[in-house]
């Protein structure tokens, strides 16, 4: 007799079939009860296993990401706002943070631990608070109803390996510069997102909508938010590539918003949007709204390698935001990949200044360093990045780089041993076990 589509207690054929072929292999399988459906599902991790997951991950995200916006009033601000609608939620005892960070580009996200982002890109096309609680409210929907531990559990991982920050790169073998373009346009895109279904999309929208409107908002805060998705799905903004990769929109989306707001949640629509508390509390933000813009543009030109035109792009963005992190990072970038290495260094050690506590600008400064064959500079960029954001294993090898030019075999032996027990692919991987046979090491 055959095992139906639906299956056991809501386990679907596909996954009955994997069950039991990796039991078969003496793998640790398991449902669990999702949180939000009371339905058996298959998981592979439970509830700490999630927690551990994002605390080792979210915060080389958020990093990549050029770190926590440094406007504290608004970080609290969404801190605040995020933690009203978590009190209204089926796992309200997951320890979340909510964060605004100095991406660009238009998107939020949720680790399944409950470590929730919004880049200062989507806080700008939303105009109230209404708007930012149903965005705040659909990644909450993610993690209640645990769809990236249910992903992750699918693809049989149990952990999510660390390349947010990940430059694969061949300087000690005499690579050119200009190799490193993709490469760099790899940090702030993205690496550690889950991609959801339309079906994850959907439920996490409708949990949205409950969510905020136990919280006290209008309905009609979600009808905003998917219009303006809606809008710019249609118009696909570069800015906007990654958001649609992980959040896929649908009009569909935006009219069933519309239908719930005005049947479901009917009798929650004369609530309050709060527009003009937003407006305060993303004042700062907006004061650079067209700095950000020249950003975006940069940023979709370094990607095309149209070097020229997205230096133009950031010096007009610094020179309305002549502090600004991340446009600081982005130039340091545009003129390493140009070759102009004194450039890069000078932009780099002012980023630096700025937000001396935040990892990624030692990370560039010390590649810059490594180009330039200034080893000891090197090392001591990437030993400040691994104090400031731990478990990078790319950290690691380019500390051996580092000691290997300045002529240190043993201890870059060392940290390219300790590399290769985390990492076993790649050309790094290649060249730190290369040197290791040479060094004899390795038989």
């Amino acid at each position: 007799m055959g095992v139906s589509k639906h299956a056991i207690n809501g386990v679907t054929r596909r996954e009955f079939l994997a069950m039991t072929a990796m039991a078969a292999a003496g793998v640790a399988v398991g449902c669990a009860t999702n949180p939000v459906t009371g339905r058996s599902q298959l998981m592979l991790m439970d509830e700490q296993e999630e927690i551990a997951i994002d605390r080792q991950n979210a915060p080389h995200q958020l990093s990549s990401d050029y770190g926590v916006t440094q406007d504290r009033a608004l970080d609290k601000y969404i801190q605040e706002t995020g933690q009203r609608l978590a009190a209204t939620t089926h796992r309200a005892q997951m320890p979340y943070q909510f964060h605004c960070v100095n991406a660009n580009y238009v998107n939020a996200y949720a680790f399944p631990g409950g470590t929730i982002a919004c880049t200062r890109g989507i806080l700008l096309e939303i105009e109230n608070e209404a708007a930012l609680s149903a965005l705040l409210g659909h990644e909450l929907g993610h993690v209640n109803a645990r769809h990236t531990a249910a992903i992750m559990s699918r693809a049989k991982l149990t952990s999510i390996a660390v390349g947010g920050l990940a430059i694969a790169t061949s300087v000690a073998a005499g690579s050119e510069a200009g190799s490193l373009a993709g490469q760099l346009g790899q940090l702030g895109s993205g690496a550690l997102l889950a991609s959801y279904s339309r079906d994850n999309e959907r439920q996490a929208d409708g949990l949205g909508m409950e969510y905020m409107t136990r919280a006290g908002y209008s309905p009609q805060g979600m009808v905003s938010l998917m219009e303006m998705l809606n809008n710019m799905n249609e118009h696909k903004a570069g800015a906007t590539d990654l958001l649609f990769a992980t959040h896929p929109m649908s009009s569909e989306r935006y009219q069933t918003s519309v239908a719930q707001a005005t049947t479901e949640y009917k009798q929650f629509k004369d609530r309050p949007v709060y527009r003009e508390r937003y407006m305060d509390n993303t004042a700062g933000l907006r004061k650079i709204k067209g700095a950000i813009k020249q950003m975006q543009e940069g940023e979709e030109a370094l990607g095309k390698e149209q070097y020229s035109q997205a230096q133009g792009l950031f010096q007009n963005a610094l020179d309305q935001a002549p502090d600004d992190y991340a446009g600081l990072l982005l130039m340091a970038k545009c003129q390493l990949v140009q070759k102009n290495f004194g450039e890069a260094g000078r932009y780099v050690d002012r980023a630096k200044k700025i937000y001396p506590d935040e990892a990624q600008a030692y990370q560039i400064s010390g590649i810059t360093q490594l180009i330039n064959k200034q080893y000891e500079a090197a090392h001591e960029d990437f030993t400040n990045y691994e104090k400031r954001l731990p478990g990078n294993p790319n950290t690691v090898f380019f500390q051996g780089l580092s000691l290997e030019g300045m002529d240190k075999k043993e201890p870059a032996a060392k940290a390219y041993n300790a590399y290769l027990k985390q990492v076993q692919e790649g050309k790094q991987a290649q060249h730190a076990y290369k040197r290791l046979k040479e060094w004899g090491y390795v038989k």
